[in-house]
């Protein structure tokens, strides 16, 4: 399916720095894993994205090394794993092609682990302790069904689906067949906790991960990894396209840009009689992650006529163009719903923002609306 140099350990160092490879396939030996770790990061520092895949993993690999466990008559699944992988290795080179337009956007430089959110189901004892191991490395959205675990895809941008104990083959089987026929989640990471599948599925990222939860998320991190990183592209990509404007994290405005907007949207609205509302996420300042994942919330699930922006203060603003205060309130309480179903931490603490509503008045400018949001988020708290 593709050209390809076979070398063994001694040589792989040196194929990688001349021969600069598009991918690299592993096999791996009980002899091989601890030379692994210095081309794991070898290849880590090229750009673009350079994938490595860890074919047969019995040992602990580095986070960068994605598992791929070699079944009988699995070969498809490998080359679909590979093909995806080269995706976002094209992606990341367009990225870094645009990045030198003259635009004010850029590449964050955080591990997009971080910032991934992974979808938990399950309701066995293992479930409290996989949701704390996976939580201490990026945010856990749970389920214990399927219809919640359907509602979550739709909802929010999900990096990755662990299936833990607690529900039968037959479940889990449909449940794997739905996601295999829709192409917005075949690609997704998909760790298989407590069984081998049913049957094969058309989903290339889907793995059999067993063991103590520290080992199931280190094997399943770079699948997840390689996912929030692509994710991250395409909004890097968005912010490119937009000047700039656009936060590559969150996917909304940045603070600058909805400074501008808001102004302008105020004396519009005072101009032609229309209203405007303004909702504010209260995060803990403390709490980053907490901020990330609301904010990106509210840019998948916002209207088109809506805009807002994470702010410095760890709370992110949300402007409802023709909005009363009574819908305004419905729609925040509805996003907040949704936010809070995140957890992450040692004690799988859940982000739990402090909402306040306010809407524009006839005397109205833009800094007193705002400087009366603040107000009744005082008397709130």
């Amino acid at each position: 399916m593709f050209p390809l140099i076979d070398v063994d350990f001694d040589q792989a160092s040196h194929a990688v720095a001349q021969v600069r490879p598009a991918a690299a396939l592993v096999s791996l030996s009980g002899s091989a894993g601890h030379r692994l770790e210095a081309l794991a990061k070898q290849i880590a520092a090229r750009k673009p994205y350079l994938p490595l895949i860890a074919v047969d993993a019995a040992i602990s690999l580095p986070e960068n090394a994605i598992p791929f466990s070699f079944e009988k008559a699995n070969s498809d699944r490998l080359v679909a794993r590979l093909r995806g992988a080269l995706r976002v290795r094209a992606l990341h080179a367009m990225v870094l092609r645009r990045l030198g337009e003259p635009v004010q956007a850029q590449l964050p430089e955080i591990d997009p682990a971080r910032d991934a959110t992974v979808l938990l189901l399950g309701r066995g004892g293992s479930y409290p302790e996989l949701s704390v191991a996976f939580g201490e490395r990026m945010g856990v959205v749970g389920a214990l069904s399927i219809e919640a675990a359907a509602s979550h895809l739709n909802n929010r941008d999900i990096d990755g689906i662990v299936l833990g104990e607690g529900f039968t083959p037959r479940v889990v089987d449909a449940f794997l067949t739905v996601l295999s026929e829709d192409a917005r989640f075949r690609s997704l990471p998909i760790v298989a906790t407590s069984g081998a599948p049913v049957r094969a599925y058309d989903l290339p990222n889907l793995e059999t991960i067993s063991g103590e939860p520290a080992h199931v998320v280190g094997h399943a991190l770079p699948l997840i990894r390689q996912r929030a990183f692509e994710a991250q592209l395409s909004r890097t990509l968005s912010a490119i396209d937009a000047k700039g404007l656009l936060d590559p994290r969150t996917g909304l405005l940045t603070a600058v840009a909805f400074a501008r907007d808001f102004t302008r949207a105020v004396e519009q609205s005072l101009h032609d009689g229309g209203t405007l509302s303004v909702v504010r996420y209260a995060f803990d300042p403390a709490d980053e992650r907490a901020q990330l994942g609301g904010a990106r919330i509210v840019s998948r699930l916002m209207r088109q006529t809506d805009f807002g922006a994470a702010q410095p203060d760890g709370s992110v603003l949300v402007v409802f163009s023709d909005t009363d205060l009574r819908s305004s309130h419905a729609i925040a309480r509805r996003l907040a719903s949704v936010m809070r179903q995140t957890s992450h931490g040692r004690r799988g603490t859940r982000c739990d923002p402090l909402v306040t509503v306010a809407t524009l008045l006839p005397t109205d400018s833009a800094k007193s609306l705002l400087a009366r949001l603040y107000e009744d988020r005082r008397a709130a708290s």
